[in-house]
């Protein structure tokens, strides 16, 4: 005995003398072995169901039962140690997987939104790329003057001095060129040539709260100065009549010409053609006249019937040129005609609202770009956009039009001259940027007088009238 229990080789040497094997304690057995109120009588051998919470506690019993995990939440809300809830029903447990659906919901989402934002990115870009074409597009249509910027430059002492500041002076004519895709079939078949049967001086007030037309008639009798032909020799200063100063030397000459009739300072100058005139008048749908009597003019390749009706671009260009089958044939008659037209066309497009609307607006952009041939000052679709933004706003009843005042000229009846001092005091307005009025003259081929009231008042038209009124 006392040699086995000091030098036992056994697991359990070092703590002492290995006990006998022996089988597991019986549940009932351990019940025995402490003591309790509760306990089963010893014959029981089978645990029972619902045992006493000391027995439940004992290790023994654990260790042979379900392994429960007790938080202390449960002592203070007063459960019974050792009393473990249903695992759903545990407050600090840590959440659950998302329920079903959601998370291919939200993946969705994820999706879409990444979607949408690669599709708004492209968006952006083609739309950005597009209007980058269409400016370059459209500011390449237009065609720079080299030529005129060089003799009003080498003429520049004798050019008048800009009076108001702020104010702007456009001279635009209208080029009778047979050159370019289409206008070869105008005209009188002379050989062709470039002349200017159109010439319009327009006068932009600083305040941009009205616009003046002035036209000066073609037969208008004029000092041309001294000018530089295409081929480089010079013409002569002569007295004639002022769409030869066209002809002689172009915008350059034209635009002294003006300035020397008018001490008014030109600040730049467009030239448009007949292709542009047309498809400006397609661009906007048409423009509606009412006509008095039909028109039959082989001339101008125009027959129209009489009553109300929508003119599309080459009716248009017949309309505005036709001169010898209208009304008595004059050139003044035709001066008239043409101002109302333009009047009726600026009120097309404001009250269509072209020039708020893009896609309304790029087709007249294109067809005016098209056909113009503009200073260095106005060669650029930002240059023409920033004319085009400070007069939109003008009301069509301050856009007015009027011709010069003049009369048969006393040497030759089909030509014209100026009525003085009239004309001076119309030129001395534009010039100072003052105030005019226009009425309406009903007395046809009539060249009219200013009135004597305080602001001058000169027979004309203005673009809310139109062509029905």
């Amino acid at each position: 005995m006392t040699d086995s229990a000091g030098t036992g080789g056994g697991p359990d040497a070092e703590g002492g003398a290995a006990e006998p094997e022996q089988e597991p304690p019986t549940p009932s057995a351990d019940a025995s072995a402490q003591p309790s109120a509760d306990a089963a009588p010893e014959t029981n051998t089978a645990p029972e169901k619902d045992a006493s919470p000391e027995t439940d506690a004992s290790p023994e019993t654990d260790a042979s039962s379900e392994v429960s995990v007790e938080h202390p939440t449960y002592r203070s809300a007063g459960r019974p140690a050792g009393r473990s809830a249903p695992t759903p029903a545990e407050p600090w447990a840590a959440p659950s997987s998302e329920q079903p659906g959601t998370a291919d919901r939200s993946g969705r989402r994820r999706y879409f939104l990444r979607w949408a934002a690669f599709g708004a990115s492209v968006i952006v870009l083609v739309a950005a790329g597009l209007g980058w074409w269409l400016y370059r597009k459209l500011d390449a249509n237009i065609t720079t003057d080299t030529s005129a910027a060089a003799e009003l430059e080498a003429y520049e002492k004798e050019r008048p001095t800009a009076v108001a500041t702020g104010a702007q002076n456009i001279l635009i004519m209208g080029s009778d060129t047979r050159e370019g895709e289409g206008n070869d079939q105008y005209g009188s078949g002379d050989g062709g040539g470039e002349r200017s049967d159109t010439t319009i001086l327009l006068h932009i007030a600083a305040d941009r709260q009205s616009a003046t037309a002035m036209s000066i008639p073609r037969d208008l009798m004029v000092e041309i100065p001294s000018c530089r032909k295409a081929d480089g020799s010079r013409t002569r200063k002569q007295f004639a009549q002022f769409n030869w100063a066209f002809g002689y030397g172009g915008t350059a000459c034209t635009i002294r010409t003006v300035e020397q009739l008018t001490k008014i300072r030109v600040d730049h100058h467009m030239v448009v053609d007949f292709r542009g005139f047309k498809d400006m008048v397609d661009a906007v749908d048409g423009v509606e006249v009412c006509l008095r009597e039909p028109i039959d003019d082989p001339d101008a390749h125009l027959r129209l019937p009489a009553g109300k009706q929508t003119l599309d671009g080459e009716e248009a260009l017949g309309f505005v040129r036709a001169r010898k089958s209208l009304g008595n044939g004059s050139d003044t008659e035709r001066m008239e005609r043409q101002q109302r037209f333009l009047g009726a066309l600026v009120k097309k497009v404001q009250s269509n609202g072209v020039l708020l609307n893009p896609a309304r607006l790029y087709p007249v952009l294109d067809a005016a770009t098209k056909s113009l041939t503009t200073d260095a000052g106005l060669d650029s679709l930002k240059d023409m956009y920033d004319l085009t933004r400070s007069v939109r706003g003008i009301p069509t009843e301050r856009v007015q039009f009027l011709t010069v005042p003049r009369q048969p000229y006393s040497a030759n009846p089909n030509r014209d001259e100026l009525v003085e001092p009239e004309a001076g005091k119309l030129f001395k307005r534009l010039r100072e940027d003052g105030p005019i009025v226009v009425t309406e003259d009903d007395d046809d081929g009539d060249a009219g007088t200013a009135s004597p009231a305080p602001v001058p008042t000169f027979p004309g038209t203005n673009a809310a009238e139109g062509m029905c009124e």
